[in-house]
């Protein structure tokens, strides 16, 4: 079940349980909260022709503060200038702002927000317009949406983005797969 308006702010504001912080009673909307831009960006840093990205390496990133201007099908890391910290009962999702979407500016967060996460969230900013789109900290951004849980989980999320701050870059190269990296063949 969707967490609407009055549970939001009994949880952020009533009871002070800090779900959601900095939070206002405006960024409560009726069904998410609604988070700000923060002020770093994170680009993949160009590699030399004829090398590619992998999985079993840290990829490299070129950092950035304040305003950014993302040009055309451009690709940055973001962050929220809110942090998240989830309880075992709750797990969340990230949509962009329509009119942030309606600019050409697509806003992302891989995956689900676990329940028992903590830490600023990740965006994925992609510019699919043909003009450059200003990218001003502190400006609404994109929504939370809570879901509750049947129950709280046994196995709460303590992975390798927790209690991340600012902009966090891909960190797969530590996935188990990856670092155990086992051959596979036909013959198996």
């Amino acid at each position: 079940m969707i967490l609407n308006d009055k549970e939001l702010y009994d949880l952020c504001i009533c009871k002070g349980d800090r779900l959601v912080y900095p939070i206002t009673p405006e960024s409560i909307q009726p069904a998410s909260i609604d988070v700000r831009l923060g002020d770093t960006f994170l680009k993949p840093k160009k590699r030399p022709t004829g090398q590619c990205n992998s999985f079993d390496r840290p990829i490299e990133y070129d950092e950035f503060e304040g305003t950014y201007f993302i040009r055309p099908r451009e690709f940055v890391l973001a962050t929220t200038m809110e942090y998240v910290s989830l309880p075992n009962n709750l797990s969340a999702f990230v949509e962009g702002r329509s009119s942030i979407g309606r600019m050409g500016l697509f806003i992302q967060n891989a995956g689900w927000i676990d329940a028992g996460f903590k830490g600023n969230i990740t965006l994925e900013l992609f510019n699919a317009s043909e003009t450059p789109i200003e990218l001003k900290p502190f400006t609404r951004v994109a929504q939370l949406v809570f879901c509750t849980m049947s129950e709280s989980c046994d196995n709460p999320y303590n992975g390798k983005y927790q209690f991340q701050k600012n902009a966090v870059g891909s960190r797969i190269n530590l996935d188990t797969e990856v670092l155990n990296k086992k051959e596979v063949t036909n013959n198996d």
